[in-house]
């Protein structure tokens, strides 16, 4: 038994579905509202069914909590002999060729880093598993795990000389023999490429596939099917040629500092803008000729390399494959620059410290489709968030999954009891200036009402950072006594610790926290949301598939914009309700709920819950005490739909 456990109706339900499509080896798409317990609904039919089952998730927190707490509950519970593997990308496993590398070398960026090099160093004596994870010591986000991981490009494969040691083999080894392998939709999609290209496949074959928070996979497939060349790739690139010609070729002079020129004319080609981030279309770039410049600099300079490098190739293993890096890096440079497909669009992204030139498509259903067709067995989609008003056509199209078995299962939480949706009156047009600070205008008294315990969910981080400021000061003025957190302050697992711990805090984000955030409790009462989260116009891959639509005689607001904003607006709103017990106030700042014929489309897409345009009923919502609720309607029940 598996204690507290209550059966719970959808959730059989979902179990017999899931059953039926592993039976029949066909394609589920299932949305389980928050509380169905869909994770159980999954993994007892696939455990029960044998053979091989490949669980992909979102997030690194659903990897770890399937593998250390749920499969083994539900496995116990079944009395099933299943053996599994908790499988990560490479860059999670330290790689003993580069830590040997960079330890013979002995220069590093920074300081701390070589005291952190030293602590990587120790723990590749004790550990079994070489994953960071198990390295407190050194912090997961610090520079120096680029220098002891290795990459699909440096990666030696079984002409590593530590290849019977490797880290990452072992790993795999596991996730071979196992009977249940737990990875995320990053690994299980870069496989996928891998075998597209003839390169044996990391992932085993497998019966079933299963993928939660499934709601993430259009962007992280469309992400693995692009081709894409950044700086950070030229400068590793140059880093490595520079260590492996320090070891095998140092009478070669010629090769470190064509090396060296490589790091710098990378470096200038994100210099050339001066923005921090953003996104830019190829067509804002013709006649832009200091990046035309750059970029043939950039292009003349891998060319240089690249051809030091195949002369002293045959040096060493690694210099062979700087060689051959460069040559594909090369290529693909010169590929986005020149070629013309009408099925992709070219664009660049900026960080802070790398640029991206990216090839994407504009569709990834046919390619999607074909991975289907290619493996025999069930695979199963399920998120809290798939479909816009039970309507699943948006999320299948985009995924190419014509012809799946589609099913809905609403929160069995009862929302007309627990929440409250309150759209506040007189608000700005979302896209003037003015609103931000009408947000929080509105949002204040409410937070006041709720004693703090509140999200504010910004969709852009200019507004999320104008936001703070507004509040910072409001809560000065007023007294309130609540402590006030940024997305950014730390990692988003402890700004989520500090957020509880403290009990009646404030927190300001973004995206980061609009999903995969889990806070049950009084911690959290109180969700606003300061638009709908429609995608900015100009970016570059949505602005090419709207024309896209638009040029085949479709309606791109409706059929892709629309059903985009509602999924992200259904995954901000769950965070409200994340238990029997919560209850709280969700409230959205955006008057096109109301003025807009689509609003109810959205409305329609959110959970049944109350909705007030009044702010003196939506503060006393936290004053009411709970009560036995009413008998609800049936066009409040929640409700299971299959089709």
């Amino acid at each position: 038994m598996v204690t507290g456990y209550r059966p719970r109706l959808f959730q059989l339900e979902m179990a017999r579905t899931v059953a039926e499509a592993i039976a029949g080896n066909g394609v589920l798409v299932a949305e389980a509202g928050t509380g169905t317990g869909k994770t159980f609904a999954y993994l007892v039919p696939a455990l029960l069914a044998g053979g091989k089952v490949i669980i992909s998730t979102g997030t690194k927190t659903l990897q770890d909590q399937l593998f250390d707490r749920d499969i083994p509950t539900v496995r116990e519970a079944l009395t099933v002999p299943v053996t599994v593997a908790l499988l990560k990308g490479r860059a999670n496993y330290v790689c003993r060729y580069h830590l040997e590398r960079v330890q013979n070398d002995g220069r590093l960026p920074a300081r701390n880093e070589v005291r952190y090099l030293e602590s990587i160093a120790r723990f590749v004596q004790s550990t079994t598993t070489g994953d960071k994870a198990d390295c407190p010591a050194v912090p997961e986000n610090a520079g120096i795990w680029s220098y002891v991981t290795s990459t699909r490009d440096n990666c030696f494969g079984s002409r590593c000389p530590h290849y019977d040691g490797c880290f990452m083999m072992g790993a795999r080894r596991q996730a071979l023999a196992a009977d249940v392998v737990v990875v995320n939709h990053h690994l299980f999609f870069a496989d996928l490429v891998l075998r597209d290209e003839g390169i044996t496949e990391l992932l085993p074959a497998c019966n079933i596939i299963i993928f939660d928070e499934a709601h993430q996979l259009p962007d992280t497939a469309s992400l693995f099917f692009s081709d894409s060349v950044s700086t950070s790739q030229l400068i590793e690139l140059a880093r490595d040629s520079r260590l492996e010609a320090a070891s095998a070729a140092k009478d070669y002079a010629p090769l470190p500092q064509a090396a060296q020129a490589l790091d710098k004319a990378a470096h200038d080609l994100r210099l050339a803008f001066k923005e921090d981030n953003g996104r830019l279309p190829l067509r804002m770039l013709e006649g832009n000729r200091a990046f035309e410049s750059v970029f043939g600099m950039v292009l003349e300079r891998l060319d240089e390399l690249a051809v030091h490098l195949k002369g002293q190739s045959e040096r060493s293993e690694g210099l062979m494959r700087c060689w051959q890096r460069a040559f594909s890096l090369a290529e693909l440079a010169e590929r986005w620059r020149s070629g013309v497909d009408g099925d992709r669009v070219k664009w660049i992204e900026l960080f802070s410290h790398s640029l991206y030139l990216n090839s994407t498509p504009l569709s990834i259903a046919e390619t999607f489709r074909r991975q289907l067709e290619d493996r025999i067995g069930a695979w199963i989609f399920t998120s809290a968030t798939l479909s816009v008003d039970r309507d699943f056509s948006h999320y299948c199209g985009e995924m190419g999954l014509a012809g799946a078995r589609t099913a809905n299962w609403d929160s069995p939480f009862d929302f007309a009891r627990q929440a409250l949706l309150y759209i506040p009156q007189r608000l700005p047009d979302p896209n003037t200036r003015e609103h931000t600070a009408a947000v929080v205008r509105a949002a204040l008294p409410v937070i006041e009402a709720a004693g703090g315990g509140a999200f504010l969910l910004f969709t852009s981080l200019r507004a999320m950072r104008d936001g703070y400021d507004l509040l910072k000061r409001a809560f000065e003025l007023c007294g309130l006594d609540c402590q006030l957190l940024m997305q950014g302050e730390g990692s988003r697992s402890e700004m989520l610790v500090r957020f509880r711990e403290l009990g009646n805090a404030v927190l300001v984000g973004s995206y980061s926290f609009w999903e995969g955030v889990d806070v049950r409790g009084e911690a959290l009462s109180l969700v606003v949301i300061d638009k709908l989260p429609f995608a900015p116009p100009d970016d570059p891959v949505l602005s090419a598939r709207i024309d896209k639509l638009n040029r085949e005689g479709r309606n791109a607001f409706l059929e892709y914009q629309l059903p985009e904003a509602v999924i992200a607006l259904k995954q901000g709103a769950g965070r409200l309700i994340r238990d029997e017990t919560d209850r709280g106030v969700l409230m959205i700042c955006d008057p096109r709920l109301i003025s807009r014929n689509y609003g109810k489309r959205i409305l329609q897409s959110l959970p049944p819950m109350k909705l007030t345009r009044n702010a003196e009923e939506a503060a006393a919502f936290f004053n009411m005490r709970a009560t036995t609720p009413p008998a609800v309607t049936p066009a409040n029940a929640p409700s299971a739909t299959m089709r």
